[in-house]
């Protein structure tokens, strides 16, 4: 496959293939492109054209092969497709185009914002050779990395994210985040974050029953209303884990997880806010 036999596709048809619309992949090729002016070394030039280097890094995402398969069908050794793809993260992660908007949206009064809601998803990871404890998630039951997302409700745009290892309780991940959401925005949040008034009032978790005291009919209407209005967290995580990097186990070095998570988040609001492409 190469960048020459999918172009003409229709943009519905693009996005199945390559988990992005064709004009952010055009965006993604000026990104490139001005880089490789910049950074211009002498050298044999690359086998693959930019075009088809970014394609190859979307098709790594999309369906997380190992660096041998994607080699194999683009021509490469396995190393070079490493190299490849790499470097077309650093350089689309450093441009700024895919950047999120980070915790000072949420910090000043911004009138824009008015509910935010949280929530973690886990995903499964090898498992460690070190310190293997500390990754164990005992609701998944395997070896896990989490990660926050901060959403806005109304817009559907996500905020901030933060990472954390498989052991540690969603609330404790917030409070390291350390966020500090202004006091007039309102937050919503799951059982996981008991506690959470503490340190933001305006925050909203489910009633939660008790071996000794169940809960009332007005309790459980207000959870399911919440639930209904926290959805939206669970749709962007659906949205996000259209690339199996996120949805499968992660066989990659942890460290670089949080770059990959962020520069998808990234694209993911870039589409619906630099598009205007919304729930398409």
């Amino acid at each position: 496959m190469s960048y020459e036999q999918v172009k003409n596709l229709k943009p519905t048809e693009f996005k199945r293939l390559c988990g992005v619309y064709p004009e952010t992949f055009k965006n993604m090729i000026k990104v490139v492109s001005a880089e490789k002016v910049i950074q211009s070394k002498p050298g044999r030039p690359s086998k693959l054209s930019i075009e088809d280097q970014i394609l190859m890094t979307l098709e790594y995402w999309r369906e997380y092969r190992t660096y041998f398969h994607i080699g194999t069908s683009w021509g490469i050794n396995e190393a070079t497709a490493y190299r490849i793809i790499k470097k077309v993260e650093n350089v689309l992660i450093k441009s700024g185009l895919f950047n999120l908007p980070g915790k000072k949206a949420v910090r000043s009064s911004n009138i824009d914002i008015e509910v935010v809601v949280v929530d973690v998803a886990e995903h499964e990871i090898e498992r460690p050779k070190k310190k293997q404890k500390i990754y164990y998630s005992g609701k998944q039951k395997h070896h896990t990395l989490k990660s926050q997302v901060l959403a806005n409700q109304k817009s559907r745009e996500i905020i901030c994210t933060n990472h954390g290892k498989g052991k540690k309780h969603d609330f404790r991940l917030w409070k390291e985040s350390q966020i500090g959401i202004n006091k007039e925005i309102k937050c919503l949040a799951d059982k996981g974050y008991q506690g959470i008034q503490k340190i933001h009032e305006n925050s909203q978790v489910p009633y939660k029953k008790t071996k000794k005291k169940e809960l009332n009919r007005e309790q459980k209407q207000a959870n399911r209303q919440l639930a209904k209005e926290r959805i939206v967290v669970e749709h962007i995580h659906r949205c996000l884990k259209i690339f199996k990097i996120l949805s499968s186990r992660y066989r990659n070095r942890r460290r670089r997880f949080g770059l990959r998570f962020n520069l998808i988040a990234g694209i993911y609001n870039y589409e619906r806010f630099g598009l205007n492409y919304g729930d398409r």
